[in-house]
């Protein structure tokens, strides 16, 4: 019966959090279009960020609750996912194109962002015990949110200044006219419903997944790390899985990797931050050897993307093939049948 309740706990969290997620942009998407902010801008900020609201929700949820293993192993298996299964399903619908800035900004940045985490977490200061030890503490925390910030800020102004070119192609004329038109233009008093409504969701169902993995971890004699890199990680992709292969399928250039890269960056850059400025995260052996493989596997993609800006049906059944073989790899290794 409490493995029952558990599983319920987990179903219902993860239903919550991704229809809230759903919500709160749709309602912030609206209420951005009728103070008139460009759609340019609320893709970059308010969608993006949507995709990234269930890692956040369970990832500061954890840290409320101490269980800071489940928060980390959370973003770094969701960045995992997202970028070997998200990438790799999309591919296989069709060749996936790569535009150049994500190939020569984005791409290399989010494997930045993966290496400043590995650093930080390796060079934590302990202020209790007044020494070097392996967490991201609070000033860490502040480090990569303001660097998220500061990102943010350049996205935007880059964003702002390639919207005023006045050499623009009809295609890009055309998906601009796309991305206002698919902002649905509702009143304020249903916006606010609508982000009001999605906040509770989020709140609600980051508490409830956490909490039904937490008990599926103890009850099945499993750790938190190995339940927040696979069963919770594939929950909190999901808006990415979605929205990747939907792009792919309608041949939208660039936004599926667009999409997993954006996303993958939030979740170190946010998602983290926030989580170590609440408390701070301390990290273990497999946490390190886990962000290393995602280092590893992101240089591997970005030599995929970068090789012709294109991802290959061939290069995304490697990818699965990949990530299959480290899902194993995380199991055995939980089991103990393999050394941490």
């Amino acid at each position: 019966m409490e493995v029952l309740k558990a599983i319920l706990l987990l179903v219902v969290g993860f239903v919550l959090l991704v229809k809230g997620a759903d919500f709160f942009v749709e309602g912030s998407s609206s209420l951005a279009k009728k103070l008139r902010v460009p759609a340019l801008i609320i893709g970059m900020t308010v969608v993006a960020m949507g995709t990234s609201l269930p890692e956040l929700a369970v990832s500061v949820s954890a840290s409320f609750n101490n269980s800071n293993s489940l928060a980390i192993s959370n973003a770094v298996g969701s960045n995992t996912f997202n970028l070997m299964v998200v990438l790799g399903i999309s591919a296989l619908f069709t060749p996936i194109l790569v535009s150049k800035e994500t190939v020569k900004r984005d791409f290399p940045f989010s494997i930045i962002c993966a290496l400043m985490l590995l650093v930080l977490g390796l060079l934590g200061w302990n202020f209790a015990s007044g020494a070097l030890s392996w967490e991201l503490d609070r000033i860490d925390g502040i480090i990569l949110l303001s660097v998220f910030v500061l990102f943010l800020v350049l996205m935007v102004r880059s964003a702002m200044k390639a919207r005023k070119k006045t050499d623009k192609t009809k295609e890009e004329i055309q998906a601009e006219e796309k991305e206002e038109a698919d902002i649905k233009n509702r009143p304020i008093w249903l916006c606010l419903i609508f982000i009001a409504g999605g906040i509770v969701a989020i709140k609600f169902g980051g508490d409830w997944v956490v909490e039904g993995a937490v008990r599926i971890a103890r009850m099945a004699g499993l750790s938190e790390t190995l339940i927040g890199l696979t069963i919770v990680a594939f929950g909190t992709s999901l808006p990415e899985l979605v929205t990747s292969i939907v792009a792919a399928r309608k041949n939208e250039l660039d936004m599926a990797v667009g999409n997993v890269v954006g996303s993958n960056i939030f979740n170190i850059l946010l998602i983290l931050g926030a989580a170590a400025v609440i408390s701070p995260v301390s990290f273990i052996m497999e946490n390190v050897i886990d962000i290393a493989i995602l280092i590893l596997f992101s240089l591997l993609v970005f030599l995929f993307c970068g090789k012709d800006r294109k991802l290959s049906r061939k290069e995304g059944i490697m990818m699965l093939i990949c990530y299959g073989a480290y899902t194993a790899y995380i199991i055995m290794r939980d089991l103990h049948v393999l050394p941490s």
